[in-house]
């Protein structure tokens, strides 16, 4: 059987990232083309890019159209995060009669705040016959699939509370500059009230995600985002923060039916939180018949967790009936130990 031929587009942190896990990680399964912008990697080998110690006999491209032409099983797709941004690159591929998993928080579950896109991209998915699935550690695993997962277990459930408590120091300045780290507080409150500053992206897909999966018609979704002030000094390759000006952002989602706060999902990031003594870690409790409790006070780091969960997703997405899909709507996920192609119904 020949291997599970893959696509990249877009190499940067996390596409670099999942093109070494299948590199050095995955049997069954190889890259045979690689879609870049960065002009410093366009005609170079990928295996020179990508740092893993030998050729892979794949050049990057800067030409989407060129290099979807290329035979391949799937395309996994790391280029921004809104619906509205990915949509024509989607299509392109989609039109290309390839599947496609991408890491665009918002594809976590389009139909959220893209309706309308989210249908096209179902309708055109049908009708090429392949399958597009959005995910990735948060939103994808930790704040909805992992908490719907706990849920099997309930009768009933009356009430969902989630973290995620994490820490923003490894990001980059893009990450920085939309959690509003190292502004003041008036800058911040400036920054939320203009949209530049959104902090977490996909509270609406993943309570979106947990409501449909219990059957919950929720009234409405509320957000808050509030400003983290240090006390102290803290500074990362990327930003420097005096103390009293704001080191990350509290963001806070809630949803509710009938009149009641029944999901609430909690989000607070900021720049090495152990300087306000603060532990990250995932949490989880879940009000009902019988109550239950999860949590991992190590953090489930998010560059590795969306990576893996991309990787991943690729046999199940394959194999799945055509159209958009979410990860609720397909085999659980597991980590890829052994041959890829033993996971692929041919």
């Amino acid at each position: 059987m020949e291997n599970v031929k893959v696509i990249l587009w877009g190499l940067g942190a996390m596409g670099g990232g999942m093109g070494r896990d299948i590199v050095q990680n995955k049997k069954g399964i190889e890259i045979v083309g690689a879609i870049g912008t960065n002009p410093a990697k366009i005609g170079k080998d990928l295996g020179d890019v990508l740092e893993v110690g030998k050729k892979l006999n794949v050049i990057v491209s800067g030409d989407p159209a060129e290099v979807l032409k290329t035979p391949a099983d799937i395309v996994i797709h790391s280029t921004d995060s809104f619906v509205k941004s990915v949509f024509p690159q989607l299509k392109q591929i989609v039109d290309a009669k390839k599947n496609v998993v991408t890491i665009a928080e918002q594809m976590a579950a389009a139909e959220a705040t893209e309706p309308e896109l989210a249908a096209e991209l179902d309708k055109l998915a049908k009708a090429n016959g392949v399958t597009i699935l959005g995910t990735g550690v948060n939103p994808g695993f930790v704040l909805d699939t992992l908490i719907v997962t706990l849920t099997g277990g309930c009768q009933v459930v009356n009430k969902i509370w989630a973290a995620r408590i994490n820490d923003l120091s490894p990001f980059g300045p893009t990450v920085m500059k939309t959690q509003g780290v190292g502004t003041t507080v008036e800058e911040f409150k400036k920054g939320v009230a203009e949209g530049t500053i959104v902090g977490h992206i996909g509270f609406h897909e993943s309570i979106h995600m947990i409501a449909k999966s219990l059957g919950w018609k929720l009234d409405k979704i509320e957000e808050t985002r509030e400003p983290i002030v240090t006390e102290v000094a803290r500074e990362t390759p990327h930003v420097k923060v005096k103390a009293g000006d704001v080191a990350g952002c509290r963001h806070i989602a809630r949803g509710f039916m009938g009149g009641q706060e029944i999901i609430t999902l909690e989000h607070p990031q900021q720049i090495h939180p152990h300087m306000g003594n603060v532990k990250t870690g995932d949490y989880i409790k879940i009000d009902g018949t019988p109550a239950m409790s999860w949590s991992d006070e190590t953090e489930i780091p998010g560059g590795i967790g969306t990576m893996a969960a991309a990787v991943n997703m690729v046999p199940q997405v394959i194999n799945a009936e055509p159209g958009l899909k979410g990860m609720l709507d397909l085999p659980v996920i597991s980590a890829l130990m052994g041959d890829v192609r033993d996971k692929i119904k041919r």
